[in-house]
């Protein structure tokens, strides 16, 4: 297409003036990207591009998304990229294509979820109690946090900030509810007095306006998925972080119900409805807990009668409740104590009522309250069995999208990844191919452009062969022994990735009895910024620790030399989401366990692996002591999707690389 032609050197172009401005080296795997976004956006082609740490994938897809003819959604799933991007990447870029292409349209904002922003009506107006009455100041030490976040939200009002949660003094969730409403407490702003300042309002208004929005993975999938208009008209996505994108979308169409919701939304109702309808969803409520408390906690395969029949009951109860609040016109408009309490009647009524259709696309589970303690703190979930087909039908035939991360081939092929997304193997294409929506094809190309870090080179992959398979009581004697080993021989310099926080913590305790002089930390002991701030600042110091580690920490240079993965991490064989998807995997002839559970080992341990190598100077050793990655049919799969370092079995030739690193 001459468009697609016009658009390639355009791209290279600016991209070269601004990686030139900002003081950057490009890259040709940076050229590379860009080239095959632009290309895609041109072509209305889906496009996966796995990009190593350190390519420069953001500059890679921001140039293209601004030379694009129409708005870009830029989706991502942390914070912490969206604050880069916002705060630093686009900024610096705008400035810099401002200076060598002045005509291009830079204009950008961002767009979180509501609860994200402060409300100028709750912070003014107060909050509804369980009663629904409106309460000005909470009571006791949240009152004083309460009032520091007004003062701060009002300030940004006259100020004409954001309002953002993340510009907010710090605070707890629980102090944060207190001055901000999700979408069903929200009057609207053509009802609320203070809807002309609203701070979410004024972020659409900015995003309307804007050639590209930042925005996160969730709101994309309220959006596009769900169908619930959160952002502008667009036709295009740019996904980042995609590796976490299934996840998003299926924790964005998950919903939990407990018995307190319901007689929460039973108490706040009495206010409003004069009959007997808040009485009796009170006692659906009560049936729900006895139910609740005689089910067995999991995922059901069949569920219960009894509870079967208290969802019915609850269900039932609340359309009865919503039917009885009287009219809008003649209750008044902007009652906001009435819209709260109604908008609680209505999320009761719509779980209870997709759970109660016992659906064979949702996946039912039960579990328990805080300490694992049956009671009134029991909670039902109930979450898609998979997201695939409607993210291929809601979002893939709808939208262009660029799905971009530096794990997105597994066992060295797209196809794993991308099926999850909604694409088929079968419909991969090559460069320039043209549109296929016409017969019901979705294509798309997959494109890897590399890394700069020679991982040859830079690392070495341990893999713990004479280890014994790990066991279910967590790390064995063995496991950690030789942990105490190779942190001595790194002399600290070492992240610990642990599959439960049990592991982490033992592992810490032994290393500080056998090493004490070595300083060591496990996630838990403080906030994860402090703890990563006190491991940066000492080259002798251990973290250890789970999940946010695995994904969420960036340490470059000499504090990380080695890293230390317990097991495979596999999803547990009881988490009630994971186990139904490979079960229906199964039984439709497919292979469950690789599509489910390795294909989420693979991308965790690519993750994790790549904590190590955050520069071109960076060294060390990543440590696997799991020896089913050597031994088991499915290790080769898992290894080909971690980056090609230099692997050994042997524990001595390891120990001696830490020490000459440590020595250096």
């Amino acid at each position: 297409m001459p468009e697609q032609t016009a658009a390639r050197p355009a791209v290279a172009d600016v991209l070269g003036a601004a990686v030139t401005a900002l003081g950057g080296q490009q890259r040709d795997g940076q050229v590379a990207m860009a080239e095959a976004v632009a290309e895609a956006l041109e072509g209305d082609q889906h496009l996966l591009v796995q990009a190593g740490t350190g390519t420069g994938k953001s500059l890679a897809y921001l140039v293209p998304s601004l030379l694009h003819r129409d708005r870009v959604v830029v989706a991502t799933a942390t914070l912490a990229l969206q604050h880069q991007l916002v705060e630093r990447d686009i900024p610096r870029l705008v400035e810099a294509v401002s200076q060598s292409h002045p005509d291009v349209d830079t204009s950008h904002a961002v767009l979180k979820g509501r609860s994200n922003y402060a409300c100028l009506h709750r912070i003014r107006a107060g909050v509804p109690d369980d009663q629904g009455t409106l309460v000005e100041v909470p009571e006791g030490s949240m009152g004083k946090k309460v009032l520091e976040l007004r003062q701060w939200a009002e300030q940004e009002a006259e100020s004409g900030g954001t309002g953002e949660r993340d510009a907010a003094p710090r605070h707890t969730d629980r102090e944060w509810r207190q001055v901000s409403v999700g979408h069903r407490d929200c009057l609207g702003a053509s009802k609320c007095p203070f809807g002309q300042e609203c701070f979410v309002e004024v972020a659409r208004e900015q995003a309307h306006k804007s050639k590209i929005v930042v925005t996160n993975h969730s709101l994309l999938a309220i959006d596009a998925i769900e169908g619930v208009p959160m952002i502008p008209d667009y036709d295009a996505v740019v996904i980042d972080e995609a590796h976490e994108l299934v996840a998003r979308v299926t924790q964005a169409a998950t919903d939990e119900l407990s018995v307190a919701d319901v007689d929460r939304a039973a108490r706040r109702s009495q206010r409003h409805v004069e009959g007997t309808e808040a009485d009796d969803l009170a006692d659906a409520g009560d049936a729900l807990q006895v139910a609740m408390l005689e089910a067995d906690q999991g995922r059901f395969d069949l569920v219960p009668e009894a509870l079967s029949d208290a969802l019915v009951l609850v269900r039932d109860a609340a359309r009865a409740c919503l039917s009885a609040y009287p009219k809008e016109k003649e209750s008044g408009e902007g009652d906001a104590g009435r819209q709260q309490a109604k908008g609680s009647v209505q999320d009761v009524f719509t779980t209870a009522e997709r759970m109660a259709a016992n659906s064979q696309h949702d996946v039912l589970w039960l579990s328990d309250g805080p300490g694992g303690q049956p009671s009134t703190q029991r909670r039902l979930h109930v979450a898609p069995l998979q997201v695939w087909g409607t993210m291929r039908d809601k979002l893939l035939t709808e939208k262009t999208v660029v799905f971009t991360s530096a794990t997105l081939r597994l066992g060295g092929d797209f196809g794993p990844v991308a099926t999850t997304f909604g694409l088929k193997p079968a419909e991969e294409v090559g460069p320039g191919a043209e549109d296929g929506h016409d017969d019901g094809t979705v294509p798309w190309r997959g494109l890897d452009v590399g890394s700069p870090f020679d991982y040859g080179k830079q690392g070495i992959l341990y893999l713990a062969r004479h280890l014994p398979p790990p066991g279910r009581d967590g790390l064995g004697e063995k496991q950690l022994d030789e942990i105490v080993e190779l942190v001595d021989a790194a002399e600290g310099r070492t992240l610990g990735l642990f599959s439960s926080r049990r592991a982490a913590e033992a592992a810490a305790e032994v290393v500080r009895q056998r090493l004490p002089h070595l300083t060591t930390l496990a996630q838990g002991e403080a906030q994860l910024p402090e703890l990563a701030k006190q491991f940066v600042g000492d080259p002798h110091t251990c973290l250890f620790g789970t999940l946010s580690l695995w994904q969420g920490l960036d340490v470059p240079g000499d504090t990380c030399q080695l890293v230390i993965i317990d097991r495979i991490p596999f999803p547990r064989p009881d988490d009630p989401l994971m186990s139904a998807r490979a079960k229906a995997a199964d039984q439709a002839g497919r292979n469950g366990f690789m599509e489910v559970s390795a294909t989420h080992a693979a991308l965790l341990l690519a993750q994790g692996a790549g904590r190590l190598i955050r520069t071109t100077t960076d060294k060390g050793v990543v440590a696997v002591l799991d020896p089913r990655l050597s031994t088991a049919r499915y290790g080769g799969f898992l290894k080909a999707s971690l980056p090609p370092m230099w692997t050994t079995t042997d524990p001595a030739v390891v120990r001696q690389a830490l020490k000459r690193l440590a020595g250096s």
